[in-house]
C-alpha cells in the first residue's frame, strides 16, 4: 500500500544527536567485479552506469571496454576515494555486493581493519526485480554470511537498488535494522510490514554521482559540488525549524577519477565548516532514530 501522506509537514524537532540541523551520510557503492559478464554466466556484458555513456551492451559476448572501466573503480578509484575519508577521519557508509568483496581481498581487509560500516548491496550487481523469492532469499543470505565472514562486521542495512516485491520481506525476516529500498522522504520512517515495524532510512537519485552517467547530469565535478551544496544550504536552512537528512551517493568507478574527487573533498571543506552538522554512518542514523 503506498503512503502519500508521510509527516504531513509536521516533521520532527531536535532529532539528532546535540541539536545539529543536518545528518549528512555520505555512501559509497562498491559493485566492481558483480556486474554482468558472459564469464560468470550472464547473456550480455554491462553497460549501466558506466564512466562512458556510449557504452553498449554486447550479446554473448565480453566486453573489455567495459572490464576495464570497472576495473578502475577497484583497483584505483576505491582506493582514492577511501583515502580521502580516512584524510578527514570521517564516518562512511559502504554498500557492497558479497562477490565484488571476494573478488578483492586486500579492500576486504581494509574494512575489516576501519571504522566504516558495511551494508549489503546483493551479491551481484544485477536487476533483482524478477528474480523468485526463494532465489533472492538465498542470494541475500549469500551475501550477508559471505561479507560478515571477509570483514568480520555485522551487516544491520540493506540496499539492493533493483529490487524485487520480495526483497523488504526478506529483510525484515532476517532482522536488519534498516533498509535504503525508498527515495520518498529527507528523513527516516517507520513503516509496517506483515504486523512487523521497520526503519527506511531513504536513499538518493539526486545528490547522486550515478548523474555523471545519465544526460542531463553532471559534466564535470564543479556541477556535481554546486548542487550538493546547494541541497545542503536549503536543508541546512530548513534544519534551523525542522532537522533533515542528506544523503551523498558515490560510485568508486565515478567519483574516483581524480576531478571528480576533488568535488567531493570541496564538499567535505565546505560542510565541516559549518555549526551543527552531523556527520554519520546509517546504522547510526538507524540506532539514534530508534530511541526517539
Amino acid at each position: 500500500m503506498r503512503d502519500f501522506i508521510g509527516y504531513k509537514g509536521s516533521f520532527p524537532k531536535d532529532c539528532w544527536p546535540d541539536k545539529a540541523k543536518i545528518a549528512v551520510n555520505f555512501v559509497i557503492n562498491y559493485e566492481e567485479g558483480s556486474e554482468r559478464n558472459i564469464l560468470d554466466g550472464d547473456a550480455q556484458s554491462e553497460e549501466y552506469l558506466s564512466d562512458w555513456p556510449l557504452l553498449t551492451a554486447l550479446k554473448e559476448k565480453r566486453s573489455l571496454s567495459s572490464e576495464s572501466l570497472f576495473e578502475y573503480g577497484s583497483r584505483a578509484g576505491i582506493w582514492r576515494l577511501l583515502g580521502l575519508f580516512d584524510e578527514y577521519s570521517l564516518p562512511l557508509t559502504i554498500f557492497t555486493t558479497g562477490l565484488s568483496l571476494e573478488r578483492n581481498e586486500p579492500l576486504a581487509d581494509k574494512f575489516k581493519n576501519s571504522e566504516y560500516e558495511i551494508a549489503g548491496h546483493g551479491y551481484r550487481w544485477i536487476n533483482y526485480a524478477d528474480m523468485p523469492e526463494s532465489q533472492e532469499r538465498e542470494e541475500i543470505d549469500k551475501t550477508i554470511d559471505s561479507i560478515e565472514k571477509l570483514t568480520n562486521k555485522k551487516i544491520y542495512g540493506w540496499y539492493t537498488g533493483r529490487k524485487s516485491k520480495h526483497t523488504r520481506k526478506i529483510i525484515i525476516d532476517l532482522g536488519l535494522l534498516y533498509d535504503s529500498e525508498s527515495y520518498a522522504d529527507d528523513l527516516p520512517y517507520w513503516m509496517q510490514e506483515n504486523g512487523k515495524k521497520h526503519l527506511i532510512i531513504p536513499y538518493t537519485l539526486d545528490t547522486n554521482d550515478a548523474r555523471y552517467t545519465t544526460s542531463p547530469g553532471w559534466s564535470n565535478g564543479e556541477a556535481f559540488f554546486q548542487h550538493l551544496k546547494m541541497t545542503f544550504d536549503c536543508l541546512y536552512r530548513e534544519g534551523k525549524t525542522f532537522p533533515k537528512m542528506m544523503t551523498v551517493a558515490l560510485h568508486a568507478r565515478l567519483s574516483g577519477k581524480p576531478g571528480r574527487c576533488e568535488a567531493i573533498r570541496n564538499f567535505i571543506e565546505y560542510i565541516t565548516s559549518k555549526e551543527l552538522v552531523w556527520i554519520c554512518t546509517r546504522e547510526q542514523i538507524a540506532k539514534h532514530w530508534q530511541k526517539l
